[in-house]
């Protein structure tokens, strides 16, 4: 277990600038924009026909400067929460609101932080039993759209000097990894432990709940007006790296059995977990991949109704009488993907 006064920096792996890397890992990208910018110029004018590396160009401008404006606010509140933390005694979040942190963008960062701090036990846990590993520091922190080195660190010790949180991890002193997660704690803790059943508990074969969100590009999309289809429930954040890489074979899979019948909703959650991008920056992101399938706005109800999702992407395959046959956490390959629609598709209203 770390210390709570322990001081333990975490620095982020040194990433590669190859054009591949820039697609598939977004939120490093957006964490060193002038490195970016200077090599996206020299990029685009030997690609300059390329018309994919100019939209990139173009949405990191887009997001760029609000990204920043909440990188560093986020880096104030975790360096006041570092120096600040006792042992055994809980971050008192309404203090720091009220007393702290008066800036709307220190706000912000506060309350996404806040919302992740009770996010994090469970998506520890499911990591764990769906993966048979505790997460790494790197992975908590892209899960998380952590921007700032160190961040994961900083909100496991919160958690560790917490009383109200079960003592449900062991980790390294010197590197602060997870090394032990103690599912069966989190699983008995009465704030954690029913949303962790509901996420563990299997959803194939249930009926999916019902949903109603607003699409970025207007109106609405429900599970009502995808009866008599299969659809796939793609729960994803901006900037979730396996997001990112999911992206792309989605786009595929829509453009192939459509017609056929097959539905993708991406439902992004930005809103519900707190983060600083606009509509602005999912329309580049959509006009970046040619999204063509519905993009909308996930909802805390709709959240709550699928378990509270702790891991993303999250996807629910829906078949066409409305049963969950299918629930992914994490990259899925497309080919796993692709297999399970077909499977779906062939599958008449009536068996």
């Amino acid at each position: 277990m770390g210390n709570c006064n322990s001081k333990i920096e975490i620095r982020n792996p040194a990433q590669t600038s190859s054009f591949q890397f820039l697609f598939s890992s977004f939120q490093f990208l957006v964490s060193s924009f002038q490195f970016l910018v200077s090599s996206f110029q020299f990029r685009i004018s030997s690609f300059g026909h390329c018309r994919r590396a100019r939209l990139l160009a173009l949405a990191l401008l887009t997001l760029a400067a609000p990204v920043r404006a909440q990188s560093d606010a986020e880096a104030r509140v975790l360096q006041y929460i570092r120096e600040h933390l006792q042992p055994g005694q809980p971050l008192i979040v309404t203090d720091l609101y009220n007393k702290v942190f008066t800036q709307p963008d220190e706000r912000q960062a506060l309350g996404k932080l806040y919302n992740a701090f009770f996010r994090i036990p469970l998506f520890i846990a499911q990591y764990q039993e769906k993966l048979g590993r505790p997460p790494s520091l790197q992975v908590i922190a892209e899960q998380f759209d952590l921007k700032t080195p160190g961040a994961a660190d900083v909100l496991l010790r919160v958690m560790e000097c917490d009383p109200r949180v079960p003592r449900f991890l062991t980790r390294d002193p010197q590197s602060g990894e997870i090394t032990r997660v103690d599912v069966e704690k989190i699983k008995s803790d009465e704030r954690f432990g029913q949303a962790l059943a509901r996420q563990l508990g299997g959803w194939e074969g249930k009926p999916a709940p019902e949903f109603k969100l607003t699409r970025l590009a207007g109106g609405e999309i429900s599970l009502a007006d995808l009866r008599g289809q299969v659809a796939l429930l793609y729960v994803w954040f901006t900037g979730c790296p396996p997001c990112m890489k999911e992206t792309p074979d989605l786009v595929k899979l829509y453009g192939e059995l459509s017609a056929r019948g097959f539905q993708v909703v991406a439902a992004n959650a930005d809103r519900v977990l707190g983060l600083a991008y606009d509509d602005a920056a999912r329309l580049g992101y959509v006009r970046e991949h040619a999204i063509e399938f519905p993009v909308a706005h996930w909802t805390r109800a709709s959240d709550q109704a699928y378990g509270s999702i702790a891991v993303y992407p999250a996807l629910f395959l829906i078949d066409r009488k409305g049963l969950v046959t299918q629930h992914w956490i994490g990259y899925v390959e497309g080919g796993e993907l692709r297999q399970a629609v077909l499977k779906a598709l062939e599958e008449k209203p009536h068996d």
